[in-house]
């Protein structure tokens, strides 16, 4: 069985077909610099690759799942080639996670702000820690959202409450987030790695012929216009990279 070695990232066989995926920069609450995403992406596709993996847990090291952008050490795009570059790569991730053949379970301890809740509701089986909180801070910031939340939120929560989430940048708990249908489960903190091990353990047992063609069905119908939403972020998130009251406003944040 292989474990996976990234700069930010750990990715390790747990059980007999169970790998889990550790966002590992946890001094900096896991938040997101280039070399995360793009080790994230990576991780995520070594691991649809790999044949001794069957299901796959994506969770935080420390005290939080993911606190979004790094505010430390954020690099501001100056053109609209690095700009689309670096949405791209974000996009990879997301491609990655939602579009893996083989089902993600999400285990959420602590923040999952920004790029780190969108990482949260691309997960098949998101598990929240009773602890853990929710927001979309971006409109804040004159930024725009990406990995395909303008087209997953809204299937998942409705359109009106998609706009609250989006628009207003509100912050949830867990309990919320389960009746709103963004959770699949919370749990206790002490018992979030083992019901997410439950989880994966039991997807890893299925026919795997059968959960890839579910995960890609399913999601294909549920989330029909994902692949255009996530065209038109792009196309928005540079747009807000790009006018110098962003640059301001990330200042004050």
């Amino acid at each position: 069985m292989t474990d996976f070695t990234y700069e930010t990232v750990l990715s390790e066989i747990v059980d007999e077909g169970v790998r889990c995926i550790t966002l590992n920069r946890p001094g900096s609450l896991n938040a997101m610099n280039r070399q995360l995403i793009d080790d994230v992406a990576r991780a995520f596709e070594e691991a649809n690759a790999d044949p001794a993996t069957r299901a796959i847990i994506l969770t935080g090291a420390g005290k939080a799942f993911c606190a979004g952008d790094d505010r430390r050490a954020h690099v501001h795009p100056t053109c609209e080639e690095e700009a689309r570059d670096l949405v791209r790569a974000i996009q990879r991730a997301t491609h990655a996670i939602a579009f893996n053949e083989k089902p993600v379970v999400g285990a959420i301890n602590g923040w999952a702000v920004g790029g780190g809740f969108e990482w949260a509701i691309n997960c098949d089986f998101p598990i929240w820690a009773e602890s853990a909180r929710g927001f979309f801070p971006e409109v804040s910031l004159n930024l725009f959202v990406t990995g395909g939340v303008t087209s997953v939120l809204p299937a998942l929560v409705g359109l009106n409450r998609a706009r609250e989430m989006l628009f207003l940048g509100d912050r949830y708990d867990a309990t919320q987030l389960q009746e709103m249908g963004v959770a699949w489960k919370t749990v206790s903190d002490q018992n979030l790695m083992t019901t997410a091990q439950e989880t994966a353990r039991r997807l890893a047992d299925l026919p795997p012929l059968a959960v890839r063609a579910m995960k890609r069905v399913l999601n294909s119908t549920a989330f029909c216009s994902l692949h255009h939403a996530m065209d038109l972020e792009t196309e928005a998130t540079i747009a807000g990279f790009m006018d110098p009251e962003t640059t301001r406003k990330l200042l004050d944040f």
